[in-house]
């Protein structure tokens, strides 16, 4: 099949990394794969499939779609145009929801709407698909996120000195990281080296984030953190393995891959409910996992550090489930998914 995928940017993050993985993964298949992009649109994961370029740089329009058997829109200011795109007959048009934009973003007037333009829908959890059904009656079909290879436990946990409690912290200008609690996080962080002086707390960022973000280097000045930022996903695992701990504060997530890389990693996940995460968090099994109200973060962190053999036993579990979530498993649902839709009106 030929697959055109309309997308605005594949800057750093964990929606744009699935569009990656998935547009890769289905060029491994044998489709053939459009990426379409504005012409300022950034590409910071590596892509196999055709990159077009159109002319505007910060938009795309229906004349810039080439034909096509499927078209995947995967945010709302992509659906129009796409959707224009299939009555002009360059594809059938299927939306790939990343998140849910109208509890998520600004423009919830527009991000609303857009879920009533196609019933054909890809949505990445549980939570997900019921949270949009419940709202719009439409049930989409589940594509899981998935771990890269890269992300294995490299067992070199041993070698700390102290223990280390890790974070991934992102740029918070803009608007775009509310749902990650940030401050909460770094609050939480204080108190726990309240209890425990010796405890090394990392914080994991994008360097180009930190680079572009005062509130970030203010935070790294403060010299309370030691600060990481990975150029790859090699260094990023590696980081990753350094953590004896790893600490989610979001509490809005369609899936929250940074906690299923650090559990492939071999880290205990310390993280509050998001949405997503309960397809593979289990308080007390894999995980120590939190309703934000209950206000147990800093708890289930000191709980971890004072128990050394519950917080192995949960980062053995942690790592058998994040074992299942493969990208070759998500572009095996994908690729039925589409195979089901397209046989649908």
């Amino acid at each position: 099949m030929k697959f055109t995928f309309p997308i605005l940017t594949l800057c750093k993050g964990g929606a744009q990394r699935m569009l990656a993985e998935l547009s890769n993964g289905l060029v491994d298949r044998g489709h053939e794969v459009i990426i379409l992009m504005p012409s300022s649109g950034v590409i910071e994961y590596p892509v196999q499939a055709k990159v077009v370029r159109a002319q505007n740089p910060y938009y795309l329009k229906e004349s810039d779609f080439p034909e096509a058997d499927v078209i995947v829109s995967n945010y709302y200011k992509l659906v129009d145009e796409a959707q224009k795109a299939f009555l002009n007959k360059k594809g059938q048009h299927i939306r790939l929801s990343l998140c849910y934009e109208p509890t998520f973003l600004p423009e919830q007037d527009l991000s609303f709407p857009s879920y009533h333009v196609t019933p054909h829908l890809l949505v990445l959890s549980k939570w997900h698909r019921d949270l949009i059904q419940l709202n719009h009656g439409i049930k989409g079909k589940i594509v899981p996120v998935g771990i890269s290879k890269d992300f294995y436990n490299q067992h070199i946990r041993s070698q700390n000195k102290v223990p280390n409690v890790t974070a991934v912290i992102r740029k918070p200008e803009g608007g775009f990281s509310w749902h990650r609690e940030q401050e909460y996080l770094l609050n939480q962080f204080k108190n726990v080296r309240k209890e425990n002086p010796e405890v090394q707390l990392t914080l994991i960022t994008p360097p180009n984030e930190l680079y572009a973000s005062h509130a970030l280097q203010s935070i790294k000045a403060s010299g309370l953190y030691t600060f990481r930022t990975p150029a790859d996903d090699r260094e990023l695992a590696y980081y990753y393995n350094q953590s004896d701990i790893f600490v989610n504060s979001s509490t809005y997530d369609t899936a929250s891959l940074p906690s299923l890389e650090a559990m492939k990693c071999g880290a205990a996940l310390v993280t509050t409910y998001n949405g997503g995460n309960a397809d593979y968090c289990v308080d007390g099994i894999n995980s120590l996992i939190s309703y934000r109200y209950e206000d147990r973060l800093c708890s289930d962190i000191l709980k971890l550090l004072n128990q050394p053999n519950l917080r192995k036993e949960l980062a053995r579990k942690g790592e058998e489930e994040a074992a299942k979530w493969t990208w070759e498993r998500s572009v095996q649902a994908m690729e039925d998914a589409v195979m089901q839709l397209k046989k649908t009106p």
